[in-house]
């Protein structure tokens, strides 16, 4: 009685109602079904239609066209939001369109993206969901299909952005660096803005050939534009930045040239405590021909308790030689001076390694140089492999490692964002499609 009274039809007040619910205006509702689904839900469904002027759309490049043909398939359905736990349809026939451009088509909807069997609101609420929650928890909350999640976040992403290439933009310093996603050696490819600390632009693999799509996809004009690039020692990128961007500044990041020095250091532990297990070994047979000689079996087995113990603290000392010396803990500062009583070798790797971390803490170019011809000079000279390995790479990436003291530039912003990345991937429990991985990064790792 209330809704003739106040709209004279029924039906006017309950399109007004509906219209307002799915937050779609230019609809007509014409009819109205009440069910439950084969798990018992119950579902709300409504036949409506768009507006004349919103039919007749081209999905693809939103011109008006001339129909193509009359609907006579059965109706499609879109999922809404659901409403007090009722799960909401919207159920039309879209009729097909001839396109100049396109072809023969279904004509657009203005309540879904083009390809989409949901709502707009329904896209966007499970891609702002899936920012923050697991994609379990959001295929559980919204009870849709796991795969569905990614497709909800590309249709959001392709929305909110639909031109990707903007975010090449006035760019001046960019980072590049590669993760993985999965098991199996997959990686992506990531460039960060350093201005903005964004994310422009993700593609799956690694390597010259991958990198340079990015290069090719930016104008003269923005390649011009960039300055600076950061990112660790891999030769495919130096070979991208002399064939695209040879005005650029490269930069080693500090992190990385540390890591080298922390290999080489590992490397040389590894052997050190392989000699000493060997050491342990021959003692230990000893000790077993001189059974029965008390005297004699006493002193080998004090030297075999000595080389053992050295052994041990050896293969435990990675974590100890990996730190600052201002930062180890009473145990580890004693492992480290046990290896300098014991293996003099490891021990002069470790003080080569600390005085390189110094050097890249320097602010002055010029004595930050002077310092690294120094040490590159010793590490030449010290008769170890690992540590003249480590300077013949030092050495080819001398002025790179000295831009980014001169710049004041690493790759940490880089570094933080694949820390994002991994996290996405945790949330998610891994991704099997790299497009929803990329469209997930792109959300997330920008404003």
């Amino acid at each position: 009685v209330c809704v003739r009274n106040l709209t004279g039809h029924p039906m006017a007040l309950f399109n007004k109602l509906a219209n307002f619910l799915l937050n779609v205006n230019d609809i007509v509702v014409e009819d109205v079904d009440f069910g439950l689904s084969r798990n018992e839900e119950r579902v709300l469904t409504f036949d409506v239609r768009p507006y004349k002027r919103l039919q007749h759309i081209c999905p693809h490049c939103g011109r008006r066209c001339p129909g193509y043909d009359r609907s006579c398939r059965p109706a499609r359905t879109w999922r809404a939001l659901d409403c007090c736990g009722t799960l909401i349809y919207l159920r039309y026939a879209p009729p097909r369109i001839q396109c100049p451009e396109h072809g023969v088509v279904t004509a657009a909807v203005p309540w879904a993206y083009a390809g989409s069997r949901f709502t707009k609101d329904f896209d966007l609420t499970v891609a702002w969901l899936a920012r923050s929650l697991p994609r379990s928890i959001v295929c559980k909350f919204m009870r849709i299909d796991w795969k569905t999640v990614g497709r909800c976040v590309e249709r959001t992403k392709d929305f909110l952005e639909p031109d990707s290439s903007e975010r090449f933009e006035n760019l001046r310093a960019i980072g590049i660096d590669e993760t993985s996603y999965r098991k199996g050696h997959s990686y992506i490819t990531v460039i960060v803005n350093h201005d903005t600390n964004t994310v422009v632009w993700v593609s799956k693999g690694h390597g010259k050939a991958v990198l340079s799509e990015f290069f090719k996809l930016l104008t003269p004009e923005q390649r011009a534009g960039i300055k600076i690039i950061t990112g660790d020692g891999a030769r495919w990128i130096d070979d991208c930045i002399r064939e695209f961007v040879p005005h650029c500044q490269r930069c080693v990041d500090h992190f990385h040239v540390v890591q080298w020095a922390n290999e080489a250091v590992d490397n040389v532990r590894k052997k050190e405590w392989r000699e000493a297990a060997k050491e342990v070994r021959q003692i230990s047979k000893q000790l077993k021909k001189k059974r029965g000689r008390p005297k004699a079996d006493d002193k080998t087995r004090e030297e075999f308790n000595q080389a053992k113990q050295t052994a041990d603290e050896i293969k435990s000392a990675l974590y100890a030689l990996g730190k600052a010396p201002e930062n180890l803990t009473e145990n580890q500062r004693h492992k480290v001076e046990l290896i300098a009583r014991t293996s003099k070798v490891l021990f002069r790797c470790y003080t080569s390694k600390e005085a390189l971390r110094l050097i890249l803490k320097m602010t002055d170019p010029q004595q930050a140089s002077q310092e690294l011809k120094s040490w590159y000079y010793r590490a030449r000279h010290s008769r170890i492999d690992e540590l003249k390995n480590l300077a013949a790479k030092i050495r080819r990436h001398e002025q790179n490692i000295l831009n980014s003291i001169t710049l004041k530039m690493s790759n940490a912003r880089v570094e933080a964002v694949n820390n994002n990345i991994k996290l996405i991937i945790r949330k998610a429990y891994g991704f099997r499609n790299v497009e929803n991985l990329k469209a997930m990064v792109l959300l997330c790792c920008s404003n």
